[in-house]
């Protein structure tokens, strides 16, 4: 976890980011600006935590994605230009991305995130992984927990969204307001609103207590109820992608359901409607930016150590159009 360990800002540093400082403080914005963050996959979920991020005055910001630009692409992928089909997506994503904040050091590299050995995600503060697979995900979060790399696994389908978190051991400061009564006792009731800033620590538990966890138990019911299926929902994309070593395309729509249909009858019978599959194809720009804006802000809540972060899992439900988090595999 990065500290401030006395880092200054400069002056510039300060006018630039005047409004941040204010939001949650200088010590906060200097553990921002002292922040490595490496987003894997820069599709348009990428692109929109890149940018956030970008935005909030880290240290540096790698993206790392071996794909080429598609037309699919330009549903939400706004840093790579339309004339860079055909070219690297994270190559392609560079000029945007460096014009957003030219204080950020930007990097692209190209390799598949299979490539990469485990020193090299050990040295960033934060990894987030997009369009990772289940192997994928398991084996990066294994090597962030070693090295107490703050990691975050999310993806959009369409319209539906999802992030995990496994902050490990995450120390942060909480504002709590208290209400103190000011007035005389012969005098009508009033009160102020006193914020008093807490020390706090939270546990979160790994990406495979995600794996192991039973979408079909009692104990989970009242939560399905309450919040419809985009658990299970997920959990067949998921497992689309593991398969198929791709998400589901509109080009190959009625074989993809088909095989939709196929995983959720075998993985979570009677939990998904068929209509839940009807808007899981590319990526809708307005659920990237939702998801996108979530991600960046926990990043920055977590970097700037302040404030309580989801935990663990944010999923958006396009059947409602809203987010919720759920806490999967830990004690509340």
């Amino acid at each position: 976890m990065v500290e401030s360990n006395g880092a200054e800002l400069t002056e510039h540093e300060a006018e630039l980011y005047d409004r941040q400082i204010r939001l949650w403080g200088l010590d906060s914005q200097k553990r921002v600006r002292l922040a490595r963050i490496l987003i894997a996959g820069i599709n348009g979920l990428g692109a929109e935590i890149a940018k956030n991020v970008i935005l909030a005055g880290v240290k540096s910001v790698t993206l790392l994605d071996d794909r080429k630009v598609t037309e699919e692409d330009f549903c939400s992928q706004f840093l790579a230009p339309q004339s860079s089909v055909g070219t690297n997506r994270a190559e392609a994503s560079l000029t945007r991305a460096q014009h957003l904040n030219p204080m950020v050091e930007l990097k692209a590299d190209t390799e598949p995130i299979e490539s990469k050995s485990d020193d090299y995600f050990k040295d960033f503060d934060v990894v987030c992984l997009i369009g990772a697979s289940t192997a994928q995900h398991l084996r990066v979060n294994n090597v962030c927990r070693e090295a107490n790399v703050k990691f975050f696994a999310t993806d959009v389908w369409g319209m539906h969204g999802f992030c995990f978190t496994d902050l490990q051991k995450h120390e942060f400061a909480e504002d709590v307001a208290k209400y103190v009564v000011v007035s005389k006792p012969h005098e009508k009731p009033k009160s102020e609103t006193v914020y008093s800033t807490v020390k706090c620590t939270l546990e979160f538990p790994p990406y495979q207590s995600l794996v192991d966890f039973d979408c079909k138990s009692t104990s989970y019911a009242r939560q399905l109820k309450r919040n419809g299926p985009a658990l299970p929902v997920q959990r067949v994309l998921q497992k689309f992608r593991d398969e198929e070593q791709r998400d589901p395309a509109y080009g190959k729509r009625e074989e993809d359901l088909k095989k939709l249909f196929q995983l959720r009858d075998s993985l979570v019978p009677e939990l998904i409607p068929d209509k839940s599959f009807d808007h899981v194809f590319a990526q809708i720009s307005p659920v990237t930016a939702i998801v996108g804006g979530v991600v960046a802000h926990e990043i920055i809540k977590v970097v700037s150590q302040k404030e309580r972060p989801h935990r663990n899992v944010f999923l958006f439900n396009p059947d409602t159009c809203c987010g919720f988090v759920d806490l999967i595999g830990a004690d509340k």
